[in-house]
């Protein structure tokens, strides 16, 4: 085994010990910065909501260091522990089923009243040195305000929450860099909530069949549901093949108009999704610019969920 640097278990002590009286704490995982609480503490939970300004009709995700774990707050089918095993821990990539929840002492404000739960096992070394380390689940929806972009750096974090941004672990920049893909497994048929980092062609391969998909249906069963997600405070648009004046322009691929920023130069899908909510911070200036033009990308594999975080952010509905 083999031991933990000092400075770093010095934070993890630190960040356990605030945990535990009931403070945020902000944690790397592969995908976003979370904003992290005691999922059993409704008054540290009821800080996140507060801190984000975000609806408590919204419910968490809630984060646990790995399969065991996971069992105690959740019924798992036989499809869920397939799917809990390979993308968790055999192939990890991020991946949050929404599942029938336990009778445990689980915060109310977590699920938001639901029967239900979101879980996930992040694939950071940090993230799972303080689950482990803490023992209790986690729940930890974006370190942003809410509706906003999401975090993928610590600088992104002190931005969106300013002087009131809780301690942070420094996990370094996030490497997939779009939130987790939801399905939903408390019925009979699974159902894709909202696409993410793990393609919903890898869940199909692995289950055999197609997906079902319930993507921005009103129902909010899971985070990120909602029609207005992930915004600039610039207007965006979409699908665009040059910007207008004023606007900036974020490229992808080879494009003969010049663009402030592009997402990834040779068309790279996961380039893009790491790139993209860091870009979009980069380019949500209201002083230089008077809104942000962002050209089409192709909605194959990790496209969709880079369309989907698109569509919501240029959306005028809440």
């Amino acid at each position: 085994m083999v031991n933990m640097p000092s400075k770093k278990k010095t934070s993890i002590n630190q960040a356990c010990t605030l945990l535990a009286q009931g403070d945020l704490v902000v944690m790397p995982t592969e995908t976003v910065y979370g904003l992290a609480a005691d999922a059993l503490n409704g008054h540290a939970v009821a800080k996140i909501y507060e801190l984000k300004k975000r609806p408590q009709f919204n419910p968490l995700i809630i984060h646990v260091s790995d399969y065991v774990q996971a069992q105690q707050w959740a019924y798992f089918t036989k499809v869920a522990e397939i799917l809990a095993t390979y993308f968790w821990h055999t192939q990890p990539s991020p991946l949050t089923l929404v599942l029938n929840k336990k009778p445990t002492n689980l915060s109310s404000l977590v699920t938001a009243g639901l029967e239900t739960v979101a879980i996930r096992v992040p694939h950071h070394p940090v993230a799972l040195d303080l689950l482990k380390a803490y023992g209790k689940p986690l729940a930890a929806p974006s370190a942003n305000r809410s509706l906003h972009i999401s975090p993928t750096t610590t600088e992104a974090v002190h931005q969106s929450l300013g002087p009131r941004t809780p301690f942070i672990l420094d996990g370094g920049p996030c490497q997939v860099g779009l939130e987790s893909t939801i399905l939903d497994l408390s019925g009979d048929v699974p159902v894709l909530l909202r696409p993410g980092g793990t393609p919903v062609e890898m869940l199909e391969e692995i289950l055999g069949h197609a997906i079902h998909q319930e993507v921005g249906t009103t129902a909010i069963k899971a985070p990120g549901m909602m029609k207005r997600h992930y915004a600039p405070q610039l207007p965006l648009r979409i699908n665009c093949l040059h910007a207008e004046p004023g606007e900036a322009f974020l490229g992808f691929g080879h494009n003969d108009q010049p663009a402030h920023l592009n997402l990834s130069k040779t068309g790279d899908l996961k380039e893009a999704a790491a790139n993209l909510f860091s870009m979009l911070n980069e380019l949500d200036k209201p002083g230089l610019f008077k809104g942000i033009a962002v050209m089409p990308i192709p909605l194959k594999g990790l496209g969709a969920a880079l369309n989907d975080r698109l569509q919501r952010a240029a959306s005028s509905e809440s």
